[in-house]
């Protein structure tokens, strides 16, 4: 009997499996993509139509074009880029500053921004609000602002101002930004240290006081008196 010629299918199933393994080999942990031999499209559609464990906790997944992933109660570290890499002029960087700022203990608690000439770095936590801040009805009673709704609101509207005052259309930022998780391993006073950097680093000024579009949260004093102590005094 002459041996059965492997389907189409299987050899590429043996495939996968074996630079699975190999990669397993050298300490690499091959991706979920990988090692399913499926593409993005229909991964996307399997989280939607088969929910796992974690979307019911406090990690959500959403994508636009790349993948995304926001953890409640965290600070997040985002940076968006605008078109092309076009730089911003000083008054146009004023703008994009004042829209970070804008939702500031409204829907996220800022700890920092920093608008570079190309580039903007914000790290920020998303806040829960309740039917009553979000307009009362047809909103549910507790709701954690996604970050797809704060960076929407600040790229439009920071776009739609830069556009008014330079008297054109069209538009200003790149379509993705890049979002991570402040992993708890990192500190998050020394990763602002670093951000704050970053115009020292591109040669703008000696000294990142010295720099104008830095916004960076006050830090509060644990030992301070309540306010209602304070206002008695």
């Amino acid at each position: 009997m002459e041996p059965r010629t492997p389907s189409s299918g299987e050899q590429r199933h043996e495939r996968v499996q074996n630079c699975a393994t190999a990669r397993a080999d050298e300490g690499v942990r091959p991706s979920t993509n990988f090692i399913l031999g499926i593409d993005a499209v229909f991964l996307s559609r399997l989280l939607v139509q088969s929910p796992l464990p974690w979307q019911n906790s406090s990690m959500q997944f959403y994508r636009r074009n790349l993948p995304h992933m926001q953890r409640d109660y965290t600070p997040h570290f985002i940076t968006f880029c605008t078109k092309f890499r076009r730089i911003l002029p000083d008054w146009a960087r004023d703008i994009v500053l004042g829209c970070c700022i804008h939702d500031h203990g409204r829907r996220y608690r800022l700890e920092l921004a920093v608008v570079m000439p190309d580039h903007v770095h914000l790290i920020l936590t998303p806040l829960v609000l309740g039917a009553s801040d979000q307009g009362g009805r047809g909103h549910p009673a507790l709701h954690i602002v996604s970050l797809v709704e704060i960076m929407k609101a600040i790229e439009g509207a920071s776009a739609h101002a830069i556009n008014r005052q330079a008297g054109r259309y069209g538009a200003v930022w790149q379509e993705e930004s890049f979002d991570r998780v402040v992993r708890s391993s990192e500190s998050l006073d020394a990763k602002i240290a670093y951000i704050l950097q970053n115009p020292v680093r591109k040669a703008l000024v000696e000294d990142w006081c010295q720099y104008r579009w830095i916004w960076q949260s006050p830090k509060e004093n644990r030992y301070a008196p309540p306010p209602s102590i304070i206002k008695q005094l």
